[in-house]
């Protein structure tokens, strides 16, 4: 990665940070999708500089890096022009070289709970063919009467515990079906760069962006 441009999101009392992460990363998720080849791989990968998951501190900061190969790239995804919406409460800045003086790399990932309702629900509706509300709501039988007492009977997807991900998140929409879900974000350091693709978020499992 040797490219890259910094966008800095601006809150004020009005309009507050999480609401602008997830105005500006839905945008930037568009332009991710637009980007990618035919075995859908992406070739910008994000970097949170600010990420942190310390405890009970848990955020994104304010910044967000876009990094590529070569400038051509992040000309190509023409970051400025997807965030004009946003420009009162987004500053970007030009492309710029990668520093030679770097603090090491980072692999930022998605992490997606297994336990979520939500999710298990949305599979559940698409195998069924029903809604997601349906899905949701409905009781689900387990076993039938007579098998191990110890385990229910039944039980519905809209009363399980939401997990709890002790992560920073995006709070976004599907562009599919429209539900909003929790982009859970963890970061591993690395002190070594590892090549490879990035997903329509922009992370990746195994490829790592510059730290500085």
């Amino acid at each position: 990665m040797r490219f890259y441009l910094e966008i800095t999101l601006l809150p004020n009392p009005e309009v507050g940070l999480n609401f602008l992460w997830s105005k500006v990363f839905h945008q930037l998720h568009l332009g991710f999708v637009e980007m990618l080849d035919a075995d859908k791989r992406g070739a910008i990968g994000v970097g949170f500089p600010k990420h942190c998951a310390d405890g009970k501190r848990l955020g994104l900061g304010d910044k967000c890096r876009l990094f590529a190969e070569d400038e051509a790239t992040l000309e190509r995804f023409a970051a400025p022009q997807r965030l004009a919406r946003l420009s009162d409460y987004v500053h970007c800045t030009g492309i710029r070289p990668v520093p030679d003086k770097l603090l090491g790399y980072a692999v930022y990932r998605r992490v997606q709970p297994k336990t979520n309702p939500e999710r298990l629900a949305r599979r559940y509706a698409r195998r069924h063919g029903v809604d997601l509300a349906t899905a949701l709501n409905m009781t689900v039988e387990l076993r039938a009467a007579g098998d191990n007492p110890a385990y229910p009977l039944s039980f519905r997807y809209c009363d399980m515990l939401k997990p709890s991900v002790a992560l920073p998140f995006i709070r976004l929409q599907s562009l599919s079906g429209g539900q909003t879900f929790c982009l859970w974000i963890s970061k591993t350091e690395t002190v070594a760069p590892v090549t490879g693709s990035f997903s329509a978020y922009g992370l990746s499992s195994v490829a790592t962006v510059p730290e500085f």
